[in-house]
């Protein structure tokens, strides 16, 4: 993979083709399958939207953001082999696995950060694309005063892991693309480090 050092103390690793294209056909394929895709609403400036895409999840414990709380589901055998690949690849155990399913350019995500409490100050997570290519915008956040963007295009079986300062100090996204007409799904690897709220307690540094 290659490493892209940002500001801020954030780092990108990326390999545009870290599977094999027809291993890449095959996943999405087996996902798109799947008959657990949800769209979930989560709560927006205190109101209550509908998630501009569809999704998925398994691992031992509950993960929360945005208001939703996504209770513990078993990983399957193809999740469960997916993550211990992601994991040696980024050198990081992982053991939360959420599915985003793109159907089209339509679908997206805003601006954000994944800082929930229980991922701890500066996790690393990872994100594996698959089908459709889509746009990946990052900015820093506002306390910054910096009007830097990085911009990659994930493409079909191309691994992205963020780490360092990434998501204490920038947003990240997924944009529309209105000429994009094919699905895309993407699978972000998490390790949660407690239950939803979950705070690293007193140490002898810092009681």
């Amino acid at each position: 993979m290659q490493r892209q050092v940002l500001k801020f103390g954030a780092w990108l690793d990326f390999d545009a083709e870290w599977l094999a294209p027809d291993e890449a056909d095959r996943l999405l394929a087996t996902l798109l399958a799947r008959d657990d895709w949800a769209q979930l609403p989560i709560v927006v400036f205190g109101k209550e939207v509908l998630q501009q895409r569809l999704m998925a999840w398994a691992g031992p414990q509950a993960y929360r953001y945005s208001g939703l709380t996504l209770q513990p589901r078993p990983l399957d055998p193809v999740l469960a082999e997916l993550t211990d690949r992601v994991s040696a690849a980024a050198g990081v155990e992982f053991d939360h696995v959420m599915l985003n399913l793109y159907r089209d350019g339509d679908d997206r995500i805003g601006p954000h950060a994944d800082d929930e409490p229980e991922l701890g100050p500066d996790p690393v997570i990872a994100s594996l694309s698959l089908g459709a290519a889509r746009r990946f915008v990052a900015q820093p956040k506002r306390r910054y005063k910096s009007k830097r963007r990085e911009r990659l295009v994930l493409t079909h079986g191309s691994l992205l892991v963020m780490g360092g300062s990434f998501q204490r100090a920038w947003y990240h996204g997924v944009p529309a693309q209105a000429a994009v007409t094919e699905p895309r799904i993407n699978v972000t690897f998490r390790k949660l480090l407690g239950p939803p709220g979950w705070r690293p307690g007193p140490t002898a540094e810092h009681p």
